[in-house]
């Protein structure tokens, strides 16, 4: 096949538009869909757990159809072309696609999670409503919240692999719990200083016990640079109290 043959591209040119159009159209109804279940959804901890688990993918998925869009857009722009440019100006687009995508990607691992990270933390300490008096409720302290914790909770809590929130409506004695995952967001790396810094592994070195403090080893690796550390924390000792609805005695850390 001769490489300078002239390809006519008048019947795929409008084609491709068509396909153009309805990448950017599924591109729009993945982010309003992603909007509008933001903007319906009331509850402050489930708001907080959906762009925690699906903001990032959802964007990342609307970043792809755009560039795809941008591709095939590309690609329909001259009515005729040698077959020889037809195959570089294919490659071409790939390429500059195949950045694209690397560029988005990059900027949604390393870069975005800081500004949901703000988000998030906002979303959790906002004030609560109480269902039963409709008044602001309190966030106890963490010295206040073992009281309402059972044993399980709180050695989640010892070890770090889950965080709960106590709010209490001081009025009526109404009580919510909500439970997050006590290492789910990366720190920043002290190395690179990308927030993405992780818990990949945890050792307890010595179990907390009434007397003696515990300690606990987390070992981190950045998921960026690779850089590795290890931390080490003190668990609270257990202290026995009486639970407010029993007479029994109680574990909890102090």
């Amino acid at each position: 096949m001769d490489p300078y043959e002239i390809i006519n591209l008048t019947q795929w040119n409008p084609i491709g538009r068509q396909i153009t159009y309805i990448l950017i159209a599924v591109a729009g109804a993945i982010l309003f869909t992603h909007l509008t279940i933001l903007l319906l959804t009331r509850s402050y901890k489930r708001k907080y757990d959906y762009i925690n688990r699906y903001e990032i993918r959802v964007l990342w998925y609307v970043s792809l159809f755009l560039v795809a869009s941008a591709a095939f857009y590309v690609n329909t722009l001259a009515p005729d072309v040698g077959l020889l440019w037809l195959v570089v100006q294919v490659f071409v687009t790939a390429m500059m696609g195949l950045i694209a995508a690397l560029f988005f990607n990059n900027v949604l691992r390393f870069y975005y999670p800081f500004y949901v990270e703000k988000r998030l933390k906002k979303l959790r300490y906002k004030p609560r409503k109480s269902p039963k008096s409709g008044k602001p409720m309190k966030l106890l302290t963490e010295d206040e919240e073992d009281v309402y914790l059972d044993e399980g909770m709180q050695a989640e809590e010892n070890v770090f692999s889950i965080d709960y929130d106590v709010w209490i409506d001081e009025e009526t004695d109404y009580t919510m719990i909500e439970k997050y995952r006590g290492h789910l967001h990366a720190l920043q790396c002290p190395e690179c200083k990308y927030q993405t810094f992780k818990v990949t592994k945890e050792e307890i070195l010595e179990s907390p016990s009434e007397n003696e403090e515990g300690e606990l080893l987390k070992f981190f690796q950045c998921d960026y640079c690779k850089y590795k550390e290890r931390r080490a924390f003190k668990i609270a000792k257990l202290k026995y109290i009486k639970t407010p609805d029993t007479d029994t005695n109680k574990a909890i850390s102090v």
